[in-house]
């Protein structure tokens, strides 16, 4: 056969297809290329991208900052922090090395299994199912995002925290679920309202059950 046959035989792709697809790639070499130039680290936020299909939306860098500031305070000197669904809080913890506090990551992504021996599988469906040195309430504070807005998630994941927390919970979860979160962790609404990197259709609102700085204040000025 000829040449001009063969050509015929190789799918052609719209312009359009393939204008998405350059944007696509430019997109990405513009990632890898701001990962160098800053000297991407790997527990920054943004080091594993989030995964909506797991309902992953990792909060804004004050945001987190904020929660991770607040995290410290509460569990004091050498405390220990247990993040709970919560990968974008515990990276900016971790970005804080030298501080006297200790962190753990229950998540569900195995890709978190970077972080070594600090990374704990967890699957909120099976809200007790936790190795063994994980004992009770050994966590100066949890802080907890369950990953979806039902009552049924909130419910499981409320077990985790209960059993993990010595007693300070600092719950991340829709304003919808104001009611639930109070019946399930005794936790009250504060003033602080999170963000995220990427606008959310629901309201996500901060929750406590101690006295707080994101209680005083809406914005982050306490926490930076």
């Amino acid at each position: 056969m000829g040449g001009d046959d063969d050509d015929d035989d190789v799918p052609q792709l719209s312009s359009h297809t393939l204008a998405a697809l350059q944007e696509f790639y430019i997109d990405q070499r513009q990632r890898e290329g701001t990962k160098i130039s800053q000297g991407f680290k790997q527990y920054s936020i943004g080091s594993i991208e989030e995964d909506w299909q797991l309902s992953q939306f990792w909060y804004d860098d004050e945001t987190a900052l904020c929660l991770a500031n607040e995290a410290v305070l509460a569990a004091g000197r050498g405390g220990r922090i247990a993040c709970v669904s919560a990968p974008s809080i515990y990276q900016k913890l971790k970005e804080q090395d030298g501080k006297d506090f200790s962190v753990y990551i229950l998540e569900y992504d195995k890709r978190f299994s970077v972080y070594g021996e600090e990374f704990i599988f967890y699957d909120y469906n099976n809200p007790l199912n936790l190795p063994g040195n994980l004992i009770p309430h050994s966590f100066d504070i949890v802080l907890a995002d369950p990953p979806y807005l039902s009552e049924e998630c909130l419910r499981k994941t409320a077990e985790t925290v209960r059993y993990l927390t010595k007693g300070k919970i600092l719950l991340c979860t829709g304003a919808v679920m104001e009611e639930q979160a109070a019946k399930h962790l005794g936790v009250k609404m504060c003033n602080f309202t999170p963000k995220h990197t990427r606008n959310l259709a629901n309201e996500f609102r901060c929750y406590v059950n101690y006295d707080s700085g994101l209680d005083r204040d809406s914005s982050c000025s306490e926490c930076s």
